[in-house]
């Protein structure tokens, strides 16, 4: 009965997009973000988000602790191991993937675009070093992290916390509990959630598309069909064939499992913010172990970027193309490395997109007005980037748990 109710939701979900992207085109003809029904989309779809993103603290942190704390300590660090080396490599895996894709097309040759101004962001505040990003991962203060939200701060203090749970034993069983009880308490308020999914997805995309509109889309369609084809490649054949030959669950069963998740992070754009949905449905869907989600999931929201590296290295070909800029082998390998630490160390930095895309663009001395170029479809981009980041984080799970195996 359960298993119809979790099928019967996913259909409304599928609703909810169609009636987001139908309603969305009505919105843009309707006049956009000047319409007076904007506002209210707006709202409803802001709402929405915080609801997902008021209850991302209490549950990354009660999963975390209780994962580390519940763990013995050569396992914990075996499965910290296997975690971060699966992250990276399928980040380098899809940034390499962006690099050949975008050789192949050559979106940029050509383009004749009319840039948009450099973020303000950008002009005002230099991109962080990679002794910053070093720097970033131990919070001066635990209390202004998980009030700023600060992901990377917040997994670091946690699993700091829960080994150091582990290692007082049963002195410290009556935290541990407590910990445990936030836990199940925050996967209650999700459930919550969850049945708000389908109202969520159809604002979220209506006020996306009702914003955007397609005019913008034309003069930058070849970089969108880069995109767009290495992301397909790289969510619908590298990842599930990893899955299949590394965790032994099938594409079909895999992709059908994290279905929901997935539609998720189309509509939120926000990987921490679908973090408690892929929680609970790589447990139910896919039967991961709930250590093993508790441990991996929150993590990988933070540092497993695979869309993010790979659009990041498209874009910064696309850049020197459409500026006439050629960038040889030596080159290009810099930008697929940068572009994987960049997607892995700025989690925590404000605003990470754009200055993860000011170091790429640095590091090969790319004009960083070519930044401009992209923005106006950058929205609709990171929709389906996010889908490919949640896909990683779902997919290391299952990966973890044929390896690993049960506890």
């Amino acid at each position: 009965m359960e298993r119809e109710r979790e099928f019967v939701s996913i259909r409304w979900v599928v609703a909810g997009i169609l009636i987001g992207i139908v309603g969305g085109l009505l919105l843009n003809r309707a006049g956009g973000a000047e319409s007076p029904l904007f506002e209210t989309v707006s709202l409803g779809g802001d709402l929405f988000i915080r609801l997902l993103r008021m209850v991302i603290v209490p549950l990354v942190v009660a999963s975390l602790i209780t994962a580390a704390a519940g763990l013995d300590t050569r396992y914990l660090g075996r499965l910290g191991g296997i975690t971060l080396v699966y992250y990276t490599a399928t980040t380098v895996l899809a940034a390499a993937l962006g690099l050949i894709i975008v050789n192949l097309v050559d979106p940029g040759v050509g383009a004749v675009l009319q840039g948009a101004e450099l973020p303000k962001e950008i002009q005002e505040r230099q991109p962080p070093t990679f002794a910053d990003l070093l720097r970033n991962i131990i919070p001066a203060n635990p209390i202004n992290a998980l009030a700023q939200t600060d992901m990377l701060q917040i997994i670091s203090f946690s699993l700091i916390v829960g080994i150091a749970l582990n290692l007082m034993g049963d002195r410290a069983q009556t935290v541990k509990q407590f910990v445990n009880e936030v836990l199940e308490l925050s996967m209650v308020i999700v459930r919550w959630v969850l049945y708000l999914l389908p109202v969520g997805v159809a604002l979220l995309l209506m006020r996306a598309i009702g914003q955007a509109g397609t005019e913008v889309f034309a003069p930058l369609a070849k970089y969108m069909g880069a995109v767009l084809g290495g992301l397909t490649i790289h969510g619908l054949i590298v990842l599930p064939l990893l899955v299949w030959l590394l965790g032994g669950v099938p594409p079909w069963r895999f992709l059908r499992g994290i279905a929901q998740p997935m539609i998720t992070a189309l509509s939120t754009s926000s990987s921490a913010a679908t973090l408690p949905v892929t929680m609970r449905t790589v447990e139910r869907e896919l039967k991961v172990p709930g250590y093993i989600s508790r441990f991996c999931i929150p993590i990988g929201a933070t540092v497993n970027m695979d869309g993010t590296a790979l659009y990041e290295a498209v874009a910064a070909l696309f850049i020197a193309q459409a500026y006439g800029i050629s960038l040889d082998l030596t080159q290009q390998i810099i930008v697929l490395f940068t572009a994987t630490l960049a997607a892995i160390g700025a989690a925590g930095i404000p605003s990470a997109g754009l200055f993860t895309m000011v170091i790429v663009l640095q590091a090969v001395n790319l004009p960083l007005e070519g930044i401009g170029l992209i923005l106006a479809v950058d929205r609709v981009l990171d929709m389906f980037r996010t889908m490919v980041n949640v896909e990683g984080d779902a997919g290391g799970a299952v990966i973890l748990t044929n390896i690993v195996g049960a506890k």
